[in-house]
């Protein structure tokens, strides 16, 4: 019962010399790479270089993942939002009465209907924007679709109903609501 682990294994045909003398050769060199107390011999330039490419690597990875998946984000939320529009909007065929707004400094034109005009004008309707077009939706769905992209909704007009003080002198005299500009 002398044998050695190695001497059995290799009267049995599983390890032979070669095998047996690199696995000792590779052993003596992590040895001696550990150095005095365990600690390991310092790191040789090479394997800085590749340590600090590595993680060069990875930060770009990371940076184009993060980019990729905000743009995936900015895509959901304009299909949301064409959804929303598409699916909420009032139809307006072209009515008699033209109604003047701004988009980003320039002033636009929609033809719609008197009964339009006047949800319009009271605040039950809203203008979005899709694809250079203008469309009206319900205020509701124009709430969803700012918190959403703020850029989309043209005009929200706020209830025309003002809170009246009770000492306003002028509070019997109201503003017509049927001025055009």
């Amino acid at each position: 019962m002398g044998n050695s682990l190695f001497e059995q294994l290799k009267k049995t045909g599983l390890v032979d010399e070669k095998k047996a003398k690199k696995v000792k050769q590779s052993q003596y060199k992590s040895k001696k790479q550990k150095g005095k107390k365990g600690t390991p011999a310092p790191a040789s330039p090479a394997t800085l270089l590749a340590q600090k490419a590595l993680a060069e690597k990875a930060e770009r990875d990371r940076q184009l993942n993060q980019q990729r998946k905000d743009e995936a984000e900015r895509k959901a939320i304009s299909a949301q939002i064409r959804q929303l529009i598409q699916t909420n909007r009032v139809e307006s065929s072209d009515g008699e009465v033209a109604y003047n707004f701004t988009d980003a400094g320039v002033i636009k034109r929609l033809h719609i209907s008197p009964q339009v005009h006047r949800h319009l004008i009271s605040g039950r309707l809203a203008i979005a924007k899709l694809d250079g077009d203008y469309m009206l939706v319900p205020v509701p769905v124009a709430e969803k679709i700012r918190q959403r992209d703020e850029h989309r909704i043209i005009l929200c007009a706020q209830s025309s109903e003002p809170e009246l003080a009770e000492d306003d002198p002028y509070a019997d005299y109201k503003i017509p609501d049927d001025l055009m500009w």
